[in-house]
């Protein structure tokens, strides 16, 4: 027999307003997402890649679209047999109310301990999305805070979910601001990563390009999304070329990728007085993928190590060794 879980939620904004909440890749990254693909259209597919890791890509076909009233997907996830993609039904209306609308999930064909899983996971996300709805921020997912598994892959999953609030809060006037990187502003910083995610997919095969539009968030966040896809369809074993032409071990690609998101994300955060909210497990693992990097690239790609100022947390303490110093005050 298969279950169905349902839950509502009230959102103070528009039925369009809550329709694109749940269909915009650039909106659902901010409350159900690090990377989400959405075909919005009767028989286009979608992904959201939930928490950072392969394993935990939601995935499927869209059923039916009626935008600002209904939306119904084929649920499943990719590398599970017990509820592969468009194994179970989502369906999501919404209702005009007096203070906005009214959003109700139903989640139908689930069987045994899939309906609690999905239940908790629901109401999880549900709760985010108003919080983003009510506060404009639904804040960091402590889901995805601290991923397990951790390999260069998901590092730069999880680099970049704790890039993505810093890169939206980001103005025209940040553009010129000094960062911790001294040959940079702000805005060489941001050209300088697009650059680095474009050539380390390269290493992978993928042609990643610039999207012509869109928010640098969302530029940044689809780029990064097609590298390391691409290294995840080529897997880390044995060697591939870098732009340097030489041979290197494949993991390095991704590693690099990760560290480039961690401490230029912390440059952007420095050179736009913001705080780069990520986990001390993220960072020691980043951290060990970066030692060997730094300390062969010394005197040209990375300075000499400095001293960390008092109280400095794990992400200063990293970009010190990196040979970088937060931006005066």
């Amino acid at each position: 027999m298969n279950d169905v879980f349902t839950s509502s939620v009230d959102l103070p904004v528009s039925p369009d307003e809550a329709f694109a909440l749940v269909t915009e890749p650039e909106r659902l990254r901010r409350w159900a997402a690090v990377c989400a693909t959405v075909d919005l259209r009767a028989g286009g597919s979608w992904t959201w890649m939930v928490t950072p890791g392969a394993a935990h890509i939601a995935g499927g076909t869209v059923r039916e679209v009626e935008p600002g009233r209904r939306l119904v997907l084929g649920w499943g996830w990719e590398d599970d047999a017990s509820l592969p993609p468009d194994a179970s039904t989502v369906t999501v209306t919404i209702e005009g109310t007096e203070g906005g609308s009214r959003l109700t999930i139903e989640h139908a064909g689930l069987v045994g301990a899939q309906l609690q899983g999905h239940a908790q996971g629901w109401e999880h996300y549900l709760e985010r999305l108003e919080r983003l709805a009510v506060k404009g921020d639904a804040g960091p997912d402590e889901w995805a805070w601290a991923p397990e598994n951790l390999d260069p892959i998901v590092a730069g999953y999880a680099a970049l979910g704790t890039l993505q609030p810093v890169l939206r809060a980001l103005t025209a006037e940040d553009k010129p601001k000094p960062t911790p990187c001294t040959e940079f502003n702000c805005h060489q910083i941001a050209v300088h990563l697009m650059e680095s995610i474009s050539g380390l997919g390269a290493m992978a095969g993928a042609t990643v390009e610039m999207p012509a539009d869109g928010s640098l968030e969302s530029k940044v966040s689809q780029m990064t999304d097609q590298t390391l896809s691409a290294w995840q369809a080529r897997g880390l074993e044995g060697t591939v070329t870098d732009p340097a032409g030489r041979e290197v071990p494949a993991a390095f690609g991704p590693a690099v990728l990760a560290i480039e998101l961690l401490l230029h994300g912390w440059d952007l955060a420095q050179g736009s007085s913001q705080t780069m909210e990520v986990s001390d497990e993220v960072v020691a693992y980043v951290a060990g993928l970066a030692g060997p990097i730094i300390a062969d690239g010394r005197g040209f790609a990375f300075g000499g190590e400095v001293d960390p100022v008092d109280g400095a947390g794990a992400l200063d303490r990293f970009a010190a060794y990196s040979g970088r110093l937060p931006v005066p005050a």
